[in-house]
C-alpha cells in the first residue's frame, strides 16, 4: 500500500479540534486498511516548539516545518483554524506561499482557509470556511468565490471546509477517495459519525440559518412553517395566515430574517425530509408528502439540487436504525 504522508500545521491559538480531528481519521484510516503506516502522520510549527491551543492545550510538534519538507513535500497538507488566524505570523505565511503549492493535497479546515488566502493560494478558488468567517474571507479576498454554504469544498487539490467538526467530513471522503468507501465507513462507525455529510449539506439548519423575526406575527409565522411543512406554504397563503398583502408580507419576511420566503420554505422542507429518511422506515413517497413536495420527484429534484444526491441514497448514508449494537471497545 502506497504511503500517503501528512503534515499538520500547528500554530499558537490553533483550534485544537481542526487538528485532532482529521488526525483521528486519517490515523484510523491506517488501522483499518491494515497498514498503520499508510499516512505517515507528522505535525510542525514554525520553530519546531510547542503551541498553546486556544482552550489552553500545549500541543508538541514533531518538528520545524522547513525540517518536515526537508525530504520532499507532504502527500496533504492540513492547515487548522482558529484566532491565530486572525493576526498570522507573517513567516507562517511566506512559508505557505513557498511551500504549500508543492503538497499533493491542499487542506483547510475552519478558518485555516484565512491563512491559505492570505497566502493567495484561494485566488481563482471556490472555497468555504466557517459560518463566522465567511463574509470576511470574502471582503479580504475578493479574488476567492466563497460559498457560505457547503460544510467542505473541493476544488482540485485544494479542499477547504467549514467549522470544526466539518473537518472530519472532509478527512473521511479523502480517505474514501484513497481507500475506499469500506476503510471511511470503518473509520466514521469508530468515530461515531456519519459516513459522510455531504460536502454541499448546509452548514445550518433552516432556522439557524435565518434570523428570528422581530414581529410576533412574523416570529410565529417561521414556528408554524416548521410545524407544518406539508401545508400550503406559497406567498399567498402565508401572506393571508399574517394578515398582511403578499408584496408587503414577502418584503417584510426578507427584511427580518435576511431570508426570503421561498427560500425558507425550500430549507424547511429539504431539513424535513432528511430527517425523516434518517429517523424513520417511511417510504420516500410517503416521506415527500409529510415534507410537502407532493411527489417523489419533486423531492428528488430537490435533493439533488441542495445537496447533489437523491433521497434513496441519502437515506443510504445516513439512516440510523431504530435498534443498535452497543460498538467494541
Amino acid at each position: 500500500m502506497p504511503q500517503r504522508p501528512v503534515l499538520v500545521v500547528l500554530f499558537d491559538d490553533v483550534q485544537s479540534l481542526d487538528v485532532t480531528g482529521p488526525v483521528e481519521v486519517f490515523a484510523g484510516a491506517g488501522r483499518a486498511a491494515g497498514d498503520p503506516s499508510a499516512y505517515p502522520i507528522r505535525t510542525a510549527s514554525l520553530d519546531g516548539g510547542p503551541v498553546r491551543t486556544r482552550s489552553g492545550l500545549r500541543l508538541l510538534p514533531d518538528t520545524a516545518l522547513d525540517d518536515a519538507v526537508a525530504d520532499g513535500p507532504p502527500h496533504t497538507l492540513v492547515v487548522p483554524g482558529g484566532e491565530g488566524t486572525r493576526a498570522p505570523d507573517p513567516a507562517l505565511i511566506d512559508w505557505l506561499r513557498v511551500h504549500a503549492p508543492e503538497a499533493g493535497r491542499l487542506v483547510s479546515v475552519c478558518t485555516g482557509a484565512l491563512l491559505l488566502a492570505e497566502a493567495g493560494l484561494l485566488d481563482g478558488h471556490r472555497a468555504t470556511t466557517h459560518w463566522n468567517a465567511c463574509d470576511h474571507l470574502a471582503r479580504c479576498h475578493p479574488e476567492v468565490d466563497v460559498d457560505p454554504d457547503p460544510i467542505f469544498v473541493r476544488d482540485g487539490r485544494l479542499s477547504t471546509s467549514a467549522g470544526v467538526t466539518a473537518g472530519i467530513d472532509l478527512a473521511l471522503a479523502l480517505v474514501e477517495e484513497d481507500l475506499g468507501r469500506d476503510v471511511a465507513l470503518t473509520v466514521a462507525r469508530h468515530l461515531v459519525v456519519f459516513l459522510r455529510r455531504p460536502g454541499n449539506q448546509a452548514q445550518f439548519s433552516a432556522q439557524l440559518s435565518a434570523q428570528t423575526a422581530r414581529r410576533e406575527p412574523l416570529r410565529d409565522l417561521q414556528a408554524w412553517i416548521t410545524e407544518h411543512p406539508e401545508a400550503d406554504l406559497s406567498v399567498g397563503s402565508l401572506a393571508a395566515r399574517a394578515r398582511l398583502s403578499p408584496r408587503h408580507f414577502a418584503r417584510a419576511f426578507h427584511a427580518e430574517t435576511g431570508t426570503p420566503p421561498g427560500r425558507y420554505v425550500d430549507r424547511v422542507r429539504l431539513e424535513h425530509a432528511r430527517r425523516l429518511l434518517e429517523e424513520s422506515s417511511r417510504g420516500v413517497e410517503e416521506v415527500a408528502r409529510a415534507s410537502g413536495y407532493g411527489t417523489p420527484e419533486a423531492m428528488r429534484r430537490a435533493f439533488l439540487k441542495a445537496l447533489g444526491t437523491g433521497p434513496a441514497e441519502y437515506r443510504r448514508r445516513f439512516h440510523v436504525p431504530a435498534t443498535r449494537h452497543s460498538p467494541a471497545t
